[in-house]
């Protein structure tokens, strides 16, 4: 029986592997998935040579503290590899493992489809050579990103949807405008800390005293999509503070019933820009990890994914100690006070879905085939 490596790391690279992976499961009924991924894509069908709750780590101090296992994943994963006799790999995001994995298969002939491109013009223009090198074929997922890729080296390079455009593609046709005070006489927002620890435990209570700012002078009500893998205890913290909760598959409910939204700097800026929902974007790292990122990071440009597309700051940016809530509270102020300010947003934002088209094809036909050669 043929086999095949998926590592999708993160929380964000299972949603990612979910827009291919049924579909590529139906078309390679004699392949064998494993690797690394949740509980969604074994449900489907993939064995999980390890749990992505394990696996997923926030900034350089985590990683630095989480050397040993990465460095004990990529010798078992490759072990495994050599066992089963493993011809093809997809590697989801997850750079800094991912990028040392793929060199490693490359050596033992493995083909590499590395599905979303890392963000190498952010953080490492030089490992678009080893892109070049050591992957068979890269999928982009960012407007410029082919052609910035192209220029350095890599050859096979397929420019696709964003994933999130095939994720909420029935939901974005259907989306209805929230007008200029359609809140009535409640304000909806929405609390969305992130998916890992440190970003939930640092920035949700800033959130809740933005909250308790807001709610001085007006009726809010609080919406907040949770995560299962973060301590319950923790959000029991804040229980007398939500009014409604959501788990994290109920995003999409929880963009749609609400007006604003406080979030942390990821995957979910996007989602909260297709679905035309004014987010403040937030972003916190431990002393170390801002450190290396102001002495070692060239890149200046924005951080969330909305601001990217677009070039330019289409949601307002705090990071560090300029997560403020006083500041993040007189932003929401102005846009419920600012008609004017509220209806540039909207039309700004009502154009991010046309700027995530890619080339019209089929991802999972296209990794069947290369399953198969």
């Amino acid at each position: 029986m043929n086999s095949c490596l998926i590592i999708a790391g993160e929380k964000s690279g299972e949603e990612h592997a979910l827009t291919f992976f049924p579909e590529l499961v139906k078309l390679c009924p004699e392949t064998s998935f494993y690797g690394v991924g949740g509980d969604d894509l074994k449900s489907h069908g993939m064995e999980l040579f390890y749990h992505l709750k394990d696996f997923s780590s926030m900034g350089f101090s985590e990683v630095i503290g989480k050397i040993p296992f990465y460095l004990n994943a990529l010798k078992k994963i490759e072990n495994e590899v050599i066992k089963r006799g493993t011809k093809t790999a997809i590697l989801i995001d997850f750079q800094d493992f991912n990028m040392r994995l793929a060199e490693k298969l490359k050596k033992r002939g493995v083909k590499v489809l590395y599905y979303v491109a890392p963000q190498a013009w952010v953080w490492k223009p030089n490992r678009a050579a080893s892109l070049a090198k050591n992957v068979h074929t890269l999928f982009t997922i960012l407007p410029f990103e082919k052609d910035w890729f192209s220029k350095r080296g890599v050859k096979q390079i397929r420019s696709i949807p964003h994933p999130l455009m095939l994720t909420y593609g029935d939901q974005l046709k259907a989306l209805s405008e929230k007008s200029f005070q359609s809140w009535g006489e409640t304000l909806k927002i929405l609390l969305l800390p992130g998916s890992r620890k440190f970003e939930v435990y640092s920035l949700l209570p800033e959130f809740i005293k933005t909250i308790k700012i807001l709610k001085q002078t007006m009726k809010i009500e609080v919406h907040l999509v949770k995560v299962g893998h973060i301590n319950h205890d923790f959000y029991d913290l804040f229980k007398s503070d939500i009014d409604v909760w959501y788990e994290s598959d109920a995003l999409t409910e929880a963009m749609l019933q609400t007006h604003f939204a406080l979030a942390a700097s990821g995957t979910v800026t996007l989602s909260t820009g297709l679905f035309e929902l004014p987010t403040i974007v937030c972003y916190r790292a431990s002393l170390l990890n801002e450190f290396i990122f102001n002495n070692f990071i060239k890149y200046q440009g924005p951080i969330s994914l909305t601001n990217i597309i677009h070039n330019q700051m289409v949601f307002p940016e705090f990071v560090q100690t300029n997560v403020d809530p006083a500041t993040l509270a007189n932003v929401i102020r102005t846009w419920t006070k600012n008609e004017k300010l509220y209806n540039e947003l909207k039309i700004k934002l009502s154009k991010t879905k046309n700027l995530l088209s890619g080339e019209d094809f089929s991802v999972p036909h296209y990794m069947s085939q290369v399953i198969h050669e």
